[in-house]
């Protein structure tokens, strides 16, 4: 590959970030981090990165050192004369901070596309966002792409005969649709409703699932208590057999308990995020071919719209 290509990783995702180099076919940019007493932290590039193409790879999930970590990274990039600054975001965080939906609240994803712009970032690299909108945050080009891309292939090559994909809630049905479409195969929606965050007041079933493989589509999985309710309320309503996949593992608090204990056949993830526990019933798939292509694609100056299935 072209030297004048340099992939670096934050700490939080450096796993993913060495698939993607080595997917890619160059080696890791070497970055050193010098911590202070206080917890205040400084990167340090170990190479010269004049005149590159810099891909700077950190997903951002609190504590927010690491979105703060992406900003130094990218503020030292553009100090050290590098030509092209590519922030690498695989899971965007405050993505759900996408509106004001009850007044005096931020718009947390406003505020952090913001603070990576004026930090620097010539271009964003993401990977489903929690809103499409979110792109519009950004005053620079944004790659978001899907995972559609890696989830298909795994969900032809389970063969289910009576395959109904399903989402999670009405603001997920576009995605559901766009899989359901492609795969020729039935849809239903979960009509949910919340009184405060992670925690569902009620669901119901918009649509029939009895004697149905069902897989449910999301674009991120944090407690689980979603995902593990509609599992519930399907199979109590006849599904054979309910599947999910989910792009972004944040799972959080009781998340790896409440998937062991559900009625999930299995939950499919991607490596956006690193899987803190081992549980039977999670399938981790890598995006790292799909990032290293589209890389390849933006230094050689190439449309990426053949990465799209839908």
């Amino acid at each position: 590959m072209a030297s004048n290509i340099k992939i670096f990783s934050g700490r939080h995702s450096v796993e993913l970030a060495e698939k993607i180099a080595k997917s890619y076919g160059t080696p890791l940019g070497n970055v050193v981090f010098h911590n202070f007493s206080d917890g205040e932290f400084q990167p340090s590039y170990e190479e010269t990165v004049r005149g590159k193409k810099v891909f700077i790879i950190q997903s951002t999930p609190p504590p927010f050192d690491n979105l703060l970590e992406l900003l130094l990274m990218v503020d030292a990039a553009k100090r050290a004369s590098a030509k092209e600054i590519i922030a690498v975001v695989p899971y965007f965080g405050m993505a759900r901070q996408d509106r004001k939906d009850q007044p005096r609240v931020p718009i947390g994803a406003k505020l952090a596309a913001n603070l990576i712009s004026s930090a620097g970032a010539t271009r964003i690299m993401t990977i489903d966002l929690h809103a499409d909108q979110i792109q519009g945050f950004f005053e620079v080009p944004v790659d978001h792409l899907f995972g559609s891309t890696v989830f298909m292939q795994y969900i032809e090559s389970l063969n289910l005969q009576n395959l109904t994909i399903a989402s999670p809630d009405v603001g997920g049905s576009k995605r559901a649709n766009a899989y359901a479409k492609y795969l020729k195969a039935e849809m239903v929606i979960c009509y949910k409703k919340r009184l405060i965050a992670n925690q569902i007041e009620e669901m119901r079933i918009i649509g029939s699932v009895e004697g149905r493989d069902i897989i449910l589509v999301d674009d991120m999985i944090d407690t689980g208590g979603t995902l593990v309710k509609a599992a519930k309320i399907m199979k109590e309503s006849g599904a054979k057999s309910v599947r999910a996949i989910c792009t972004h593992p944040v799972l959080s608090g009781e998340a790896y308990n409440n998937i062991e204990q559900s009625l999930l056949e299995e939950l499919i993830v991607s490596d956006t995020l690193p899987i803190k526990n081992v549980s039977s019933k999670i399938k981790v798939l890598t995006i790292s071919n799909l990032f290293a292509d589209v890389i390849n694609s933006i230094d050689n100056n190439q449309s990426i719209s053949s990465q799209f299935l839908i």
